[in-house]
């Protein structure tokens, strides 16, 4: 049969036979390993891009906040100041947040500017115990303040995300349409605000939560991908070698 149909071959002083189906079944193999290698090339540029351009962005001044108009995406990582007063009442909660391993909530509090324009402001973590907004009245701050943050996208579920639930009051992700309806805001903008470092009252909430870094691995997973090619062509060889009589 065909499938059992030989060739032979050399390379400089070395001779090799092999079959020439399975070296058609190494040759795809081969080919698909070094397609991985060189996706996981562009992804690394790609990731490195990223991470450049996250980088500028967090090292510049900090901005006015961009209107309701505006692009998140234009603006995302970019340090912003707000001026005007938290309406404590509309407090929501984002669940599954921990802190040097204790688990607890993210507040997320609408802050309204002067304009009657609302944004959507991460105040930090909570443990669990101090849901309560009367367990932590200290940082309920009252009257005009300003906070500076990062601003941040609205986000959307995945798959290992469970849903939402508005109802209860209960959040995995912060979905800025959703939770503005949740609020009752009339006017709001189409971003949220990871809130800096800055110490509120009484210790809570903790700001600075934001996660800015980007994994980037994909410079050992070329590595290795390459390195199975390689080690797949030397097997190769190796097993079809035919040694002199």
């Amino acid at each position: 049969m065909w499938r059992n149909r030989t060739f032979a071959f050399g390379i400089g002083g070395f001779q090799f036979r092999a079959r020439i189906f399975s070296s058609f079944l190494i040759f795809l193999a081969l080919l698909a390993l070094l397609g991985l290698g060189s996706w996981q090339v562009q992804r690394l540029q790609w990731k490195t891009a990223l991470i450049a351009e996250r980088q500028e962005r967090m090292s510049a001044p900090a901005i006015a906040p961009p209107g309701a108009d505006a692009d998140p995406g234009e603006f995302t990582f970019r340090h912003v100041k707000l001026s005007g007063h938290f309406l404590h009442d509309k407090e929501m909660y984002l669940a599954a947040r921990s802190l040097n391993g204790n688990l607890g909530y993210h507040v997320v509090t609408p802050f309204a500017g002067a304009d009657g324009t609302a944004t959507l402001v991460d105040r930090g973590w909570i443990p669990l115990d101090r849901k309560d907004p009367a367990s932590r009245a200290a940082g309920e701050v009252a009257g005009t303040v300003t906070v500076e943050g990062l601003i941040r996208a609205s986000q959307r579920g995945h798959w290992f995300l469970p849903d939402n639930q508005p109802a209860k009051n209960f959040w995995f992700y912060v979905d800025v349409p959703a939770m503005a309806r949740h609020a009752g805001l009339a006017k709001v903008r189409p971003y949220f605000v990871e809130a800096g470092p800055e110490a509120n009252p009484g210790g809570f909430p903790i700001g600075g939560q934001s996660r800015t870094e980007l994994p980037n691995n994909h410079l050992s997973y070329a590595i290795t991908w390459y390195a199975l090619a390689l080690a797949l062509v030397v097997i190769y060889l190796v097993y079809h070698h035919v040694k002199p009589e």
